[in-house]
């Protein structure tokens, strides 16, 4: 057992792990943002609405949600395209960022390594790789309605 000093201590109490913890450095994303097959376009209602947040989203992101805590606390509505796009409580700049969905937190969310929070969604099934990448090509077409 390791005998940890006074001040070590202290900082464990006042939540300051970083101070003491490894040196680890930033987690890296695979993400590529890229089209993966830019002869087929992404349709919004058809491919994201219904294909993914129907399945995956609306029980938290939607008015109509049995539990629509996402749209409580988070502002987040996935309900329409115009909703999705004015982003909750992240503001419209960074929910989806049209042709880089590394960099919109819509994919950052759904993907392994979200930047703040839990991973989307919560207590259910991930989305999977197929569904990932629908969300990537639709946000690579820029994000159209």
């Amino acid at each position: 057992m390791k005998n940890w000093s006074a001040a070590a201590c202290a900082l464990l109490a006042a939540g300051c792990l970083d101070a003491i913890g490894p040196d680890v450095g930033p987690v890296r994303s695979s993400c590529t943002g890229a089209d993966s097959d830019p002869s087929t376009d992404i349709d919004f209602e058809r491919d994201i609405r219904v294909g993914i947040f129907q399945t995956y989203c609306d029980v938290c992101h939607s008015p109509a949600g049995a539990t629509p805590i996402g749209l409580q606390i988070g502002g987040l509505d996935l309900s329409t395209h115009a909703t999705l796009i004015e982003g909750g409580v992240h503001g419209a700049t960074s929910i989806v960022v049209p042709g880089d969905a590394c960099a919109s937190i819509l994919f950052q969310k759904v993907g392994p390594a979200p930047p703040f929070g839990g991973r989307m969604p919560l207590d259910r099934a991930q989305l999977s790789p197929a569904h990932l990448q629908q969300l990537v090509d639709w946000i690579a077409e820029g994000a159209n309605d």
